[in-house]
């Protein structure tokens, strides 16, 4: 059934579903551990005297996020003693997640940096791998909060969800920046310590709002998983345990896998995999530095919380929700290149204010655009990958697709850190060549634009 086009006022009235707050809450609670161990982490670093490699090769930790769905189907499975009851399925994980996230933060408030510089990254990295875990299960909520048919919905849903995660990320990075400005000035000197117990307080803030979020009572996922293992296993012969744990695998792993192959063909979804791991290398190169080249050039942490955490907050917003009714209205795969071409663009801004020198005018001015260009292509990405999923298989498949994704913004870009020293500090070259790295995801995605199966 060809559905009827929407006008601009129904397009934009699909943002007042009461869902959309849920997911916006959801999508926060996914954004703010990215504050921790990218912003936080990197400019405490930078503050203790570490280099810019030592800061860019720290960031490998964000590596587990290209990794988190070969544990999908286990969160899909395994059920946490009491808090599932309790609380259900998919929030229980999420609390033990956030859980698992206060008690680390508890750690790093009573450690220093440069002597106990082994047990920070270890922290670090499991602050990832929790986050990492929870982006699985708050990924299967947000989509069980609509219904299969509610294409339009779910559409919007994947705008709030960025909106949400900037929401996370931006704001919690204010707080985390003021925070720990307003507590260097007043004389306490592990003033990064002592911020992030201001930021276990916020997960604490998180965790009650998660308790507003419908989770579904009833669903027969357990009885299709339980149904596609007995097949599998009669196929392979007689009942063993070694039957089972093979079942098990290739219904849960193998099987997404192989549906994502035979519904694009080989070309085609191999396009597509090179499309998602290198569309955002650009930005994560970016990103990855930004805050040490802001602190380089002479901006202060409440400069650098201003512009880049709370202007930038309001204009993410703004242009996700726009980003949104473009997708839904003009098509994704448009909005992409629209998107990429104007994230390429923007990145000569940094260049120019490299090469200028410190002005805060043209600092605000990149910082901004920056953003509004990162809000068009992260929700036009995540609008894609989403209409990619094959709903058989939704929470490993859009898992496996934002690895991939997270894998060319973290594992790539971790040497970015590196390119700075290599380039001996040449900040307008490093801009440049973030610019380039944009194109190469484009061609995949304009050999391929015309043969993807997506609906929108």
């Amino acid at each position: 059934m060809i559905e009827k086009k929407q006008n601009w006022i129904q397009t934009i009235s699909v943002y007042r579903d009461i869902r959309m707050l849920r997911i916006l809450l959801l999508g926060a609670i996914s954004g703010f551990p990215w504050v921790l161990i990218a912003s936080s982490l990197s400019l405490w670093l930078k503050e203790e005297g570490l280099s810019r490699s030592t800061i860019g090769w720290a960031g490998l930790i964000f590596g587990v996020y290209a990794f988190n769905y070969l544990w999908a189907p286990i969160i899909d499975r395994i059920h946490i003693p009491l808090l599932a009851k309790k609380i259900g399925h998919r929030r229980g994980w999420i609390v033990l997640m956030q859980t698992t996230i206060l008690l680390c933060l508890t750690i790093w408030s009573l450690i220093n940096p440069t002597l106990n510089f082994t047990l920070l990254i270890s922290v670090g990295l499991i602050i990832a791998i929790a986050s990492a875990t929870q982006d699985i299960t708050i990924d299967a909520l947000r989509i069980e909060q609509i219904h299969e048919n509610e294409g339009k919905t779910m559409a919007a849903g994947a705008a709030m969800a960025v909106v949400g995660w900037w929401t996370g990320y931006k704001l919690g990075g204010v707080i985390s920046l003021l925070t720990a400005e307003y507590f260097d000035k007043i004389g306490i000197v592990d003033y990064w310590q002592a911020t992030f117990l201001i930021l276990g307080a916020v997960i604490i803030l998180m965790n009650i709002g998660l308790m507003f979020v419908y989770e579904p009572v009833v669903t027969d996922r357990e009885a299709k998983q339980k149904a596609t293992d007995k097949i599998i296993s009669e196929k392979l012969g007689s009942s063993s345990f070694l039957n089972n744990i093979a079942a098990f695998i290739t219904g849960t792993i193998v099987g997404p896998i192989i549906s994502f192959f035979k519904r694009n063909g080989i070309q085609i979804a191999v396009g597509i995999l090179g499309f998602v791991f290198l569309f955002k290398i650009g930005e994560a190169f970016l990103g990855r530095m930004s805050i040490v080249f802001y602190k380089e050039i002479g901006f202060s942490k409440a400069q650098i919380g201003i512009y880049s955490k709370g202007f930038g907050w309001i204009t993410t917003v703004v242009f996700t929700l726009i980003g949104g009714i473009m997708a839904m209205r003009a098509g994704t795969i448009k909005t992409i290149f629209y998107a990429g071409g104007l994230m390429a663009l923007t990145n000569l801004l940094f260049a120019i204010l490299a090469w200028t020198g410190k002005s805060e005018l043209l600092f605000a001015i990149a910082v901004i655009a920056d953003d509004i260009t990162a809000a068009f292509a992260t929700v036009a990405f995540v609008a894609f990958i989403s209409l990619l999923v094959d709903r058989t298989y939704t929470a490993t498949q859009y898992a496996l697709l934002a690895s991939i994704g997270t894998a060319g913004r973290t594992t790539l870009a971790s040497s970015s850190g590196a390119l700075v020293d290599w380039l001996n500090g040449d900040w307008g070259t490093f801009f440049i060549l973030t610019t380039i790295m944009v194109i190469p995801s484009l061609i995949c995605l304009w050999i391929i634009k015309n043969k993807i199966k997506i609906g929108v």
